[in-house]
């Protein structure tokens, strides 16, 4: 047998004779008294070959030995459901993106060509496809697409003492003051009471207020606080790892001091909570009263410059950045 042909399994040891059959390297582990092919002794031990009567090897296997590969089936995936979401009653889908904002007629047909857009979880890749806007949901790259044009998203920088509602049976300073002139029926996003000014979303789509207020979602809001100070070291801790209130325990996603002045302090609160009075609450309960309190984001959104009192329309980018955040 030459050099080449020998198994690897099997390499050729010094001393000993050619292999073959039950010989060769495994016939060093043959019984005692056992002679090879050539009629030479052979140690004596476990025989590394096939027993005569053709069982198992039970000798040790050689190093790097390996079992022969077995193919392996990839068990089969269910294609997901094709749903026709082509409405003949419709608009086509390009002409409802480049009113929403996405794009021009043109930048719309390449993204559907593209593969970039859906319609109800579908991806829809023809240029004929019309969709109804009131019922059906569009995202473009993972972002929701508003459709809607009768819908109303507006941010408003609430002053300090306006009472949130629309509507006040004791005649205080309400919401309707500044927004009330409007056709449609606004929703507030949450509350600020009426010594707390700053951000607060109006809007008009009830499923995407109900989900940015729920603290189910986990939408951010951001608070800028005034407290008496100075501020112990482990307040931020305290805050993180939860206080316990009368209505149960709550804690914040983040703290952090913004400014510090003799007497007092500016802190940044950022929670999910939508409790009545909660971050006030909170920080008296680590011994910080708050003396001045500002909404400054929700979510994606931020106050900025917006001036006490004004309100704003919030742009395509804006409002899909709150569905996402949203989760629809």
């Amino acid at each position: 047998m030459s050099e080449y042909s020998r198994s690897p399994r099997q390499p050729r040891k010094k001393g000993s004779g050619a292999s073959g059959g039950s010989g060769g390297a495994g016939a060093r582990h043959a019984a005692p008294g056992a002679k090879g092919r050539t009629g030479r002794p052979v140690a004596a031990g476990k025989s590394g070959g096939r027993s005569g009567g053709g069982g198992k090897a039970t000798g040790p296997r050689f190093a790097g030995s390996t079992k022969a590969s077995q193919p392996t089936k990839l068990p089969e995936r269910k294609a997901a459901p094709q749903v026709d979401v082509h409405d003949p009653e419709g608009v086509r889908l390009q002409k409802l993106m480049a009113a929403g904002g996405v794009g021009s007629r043109r930048v719309c047909e390449n993204l559907i060509e593209q593969g970039r857009v859906e319609v109800d979880g579908q991806v829809v890749t023809e240029l004929g496809v019309r969709i109804n806007p009131r019922t059906q949901v569009v995202h473009v790259d993972g972002v929701r697409v508003n459709l809607d044009e009768d819908r109303v998203y507006l941010a408003f920088n609430k002053p300090k003492g306006v009472v949130t509602t629309m509507h006040d049976e004791l005649g205080r300073v309400s919401l309707a003051d500044y927004v009330g002139n409007r056709e449609e029926r606004l929703f507030h996003v949450g509350r600020l009471d009426a010594d707390t000014e700053g951000l607060l979303l109006l809007t008009n789509d009830g499923d995407l207020a109900h989900r940015l207020q729920h603290p189910a979602y986990g939408v951010l809001k951001t608070y800028v606080a005034t407290i008496r100070g100075p501020v112990q070291r482990d307040v931020g801790k305290r805050l993180r790892e939860g206080v316990e209130l009368e209505d149960g325990p709550v804690s914040v996603d983040s703290f952090r001091i913004v400014d510090h002045q003799p007497g007092k302090a500016m802190v940044e609160v950022v929670l999910h909570e939508g409790r009545k009075h909660v971050v006030r609450r909170m920080l008296e309960a680590v011994g910080h009263p708050v003396l001045e309190l500002v909404r400054t984001e929700v979510g994606p959104i931020r106050l900025a410059d917006l001036k006490s009192g004004r309100s704003r329309r919030l742009n395509k980018a804006e409002i899909g950045a709150l569905y996402k955040a949203a989760g629809l």
